[in-house]
């Protein structure tokens, strides 16, 4: 099944990130060794955030966080990283955060849905590209986020994340930069397996 733009819209990325944004706060009560670096400035949880419940951090595993919460009453799981690495060109381009997530949504039957946000507004109708294990996956665009855009791949792409050191997604934005971020896949496995356990 391919992704549509339909689809994306109904998509919660928006308080998953308020979510995940929330949860970077509590990541950073982690080790200095063990967490990700924290963003230059404080994060900004959106208005749409009020009254959502607070992520709770379920265990920081490498260079992934996994992390649970129940906005609206609903149980949300995720794992999420920020990139070891990234490259504009042209190059030193200013851009907001950068993250990719690994989400679960039980009462809507998501499991392991793979999502980045990219820290600028994407180039309409332009497909990004994750490429991890020998292999790469289109992702569809929409504003500042990407999803995969066959469904039916996301298991593989899981899969091959789970088996590989890192992992390299690519994009151009609305002006034409070209970004690479890559994201170490150290740690992933068991941030997928413990919000595994708290998502059932």
């Amino acid at each position: 099944m391919i992704r549509d733009c339909h689809s994306l819209v109904m998509l919660p990325l928006v308080a998953a990130m308020s979510i995940a944004l929330g949860a970077l706060a509590l990541a950073q009560q982690a080790p200095a060794a063990t967490r990700p670096a924290a963003p230059a400035r404080p994060p900004v949880v959106p208005a749409a955030a009020a009254g959502q419940a607070q992520p709770q951090l379920l265990g920081q595993f490498g260079d992934w966080g996994a992390y649970a919460a129940t906005p609206g009453g609903r149980k949300v799981c995720f794992a999420l990283a920020k990139p070891s690495s990234t490259q504009t060109s042209p190059p030193n381009r200013p851009r907001n955060p950068t993250y990719f997530f690994v989400t679960t949504r039980p009462a809507e039957n998501v499991r392991n849905e793979v999502s980045t946000l990219v820290g600028y507004p994407l180039k309409p109708n332009s497909d990004a590209t994750a490429e991890v294990g020998g292999n790469s996956f289109v992702m569809y665009t929409q504003n500042d986020g990407a999803w995969i855009k066959n469904v039916a791949e996301e298991a593989r792409m899981i899969e091959a994340m789970r088996k590989s050191p890192d992992m390299v997604i690519k994009g151009i934005s609305a002006r034409g930069t070209q970004s690479t971020d890559t994201y170490s896949l150290k740690g992933l496995s068991q941030a997928l397996d413990r919000m595994a356990q708290d998502c059932r």
